[in-house]
């Protein structure tokens, strides 16, 4: 592994590490349903970069395949954007009632 892959990794990890602490502080202030959906996207994201660099080392079974890619590998990106898709459309639906 190379400078540049190591400085990746650490980087990813610790502006993850960020993110999701944050997201953490404010799940517990806030009890909105589009911030929820949102900081729950963030946590599913950081479990993304977690499992890819997992993956990187070697380390993480393929149990269960969909063709050549690995089933969590298939679902976590999409898990993440159907939050963040859940939490827009929540502010949408919201917007649209106050009108």
């Amino acid at each position: 592994m190379d400078w540049g892959q190591t400085a990746f990794i650490l980087s990813q990890l610790a502006l993850g590490a960020a993110a999701t602490f944050f997201a953490i502080l404010l799940w517990s202030r806030i009890r909105d349903a589009a911030w929820m959906l949102i900081i729950i996207g963030a946590i599913v994201a950081y479990i993304e970069i977690v499992y890819s660099i997992l993956g990187i080392f070697g380390i993480g079974g393929e149990i269960l395949l969909v063709g050549s890619v690995s089933l969590i590998a298939f679902i976590l990106p999409a898990l993440r954007m159907i939050f963040f898709i859940a939490a827009f459309t929540v502010m949408i639906i919201r917007q649209f009632r106050q009108k």
